[in-house]
């Protein structure tokens, strides 16, 4: 059984709902939901004026391997609303699922990079996988996520919400 980190963020419509319809869908699609942190709210990354987004991480258990897990991912994306475009820029969206790790594998395809390339650096990520998480061990960077979160060099503010889904 693989066990794989999500990250759920998105700033348009009702997110609440939202990440609810996700995580059903990844039941009947990828596997079983194990774990899920708080919801999480932060200042748009990287975005300025944007709405405020929120985030939360889930842990899921699954057979899948990780390429066929990107195809549910995106097909669940688009399925709740999810427009893909060909800009680099940072963009308000209605859902995005990062694949954070995928086991402790290490893998860097055209496509698919795991553990996700810029996790450590965004504290919006770190806290609620630290929540669920914590001593899960970096398989590149050989550090739990608690050390990383208390070495993150964001500074924007995550503000954990009273309301799980």
């Amino acid at each position: 059984m693989n066990e794989v980190y999500l990250c759920l963020g998105g700033n348009l419509g009702n997110c609440l709902v939202t990440f609810e319809q996700v995580c059903t869908l990844i039941e009947q699609t990828v596997g079983k939901v194990k774990k899920q942190s708080s919801l999480y709210q932060s200042q748009a990354w990287g975005m300025e004026g944007a709405p405020d987004f929120l985030n939360q991480v889930i842990m899921v258990e699954t057979k899948i391997s990780e390429e066929e897990l990107l195809i549910f991912l995106l097909e669940i994306e688009k399925k709740l609303g999810r427009e893909r475009t060909e800009t680099t820029m940072y963009q308000s969206r209605l859902i995005d699922i990062d694949v954070l790790f995928f086991n402790k594998k290490i893998i860097k395809t055209k496509t698919l990079e795991i553990p996700h390339p810029r996790l450590y650096l965004r504290k919006f990520v770190l806290e609620p996988l630290n929540e669920i998480a914590p001593n899960f061990i970096h398989p590149v960077l050989n550090k739990s996520i608690s050390e990383l979160l208390k070495l993150c060099p964001d500074t924007g503010q995550v503000k954990k919400l009273s309301h799980v889904i």
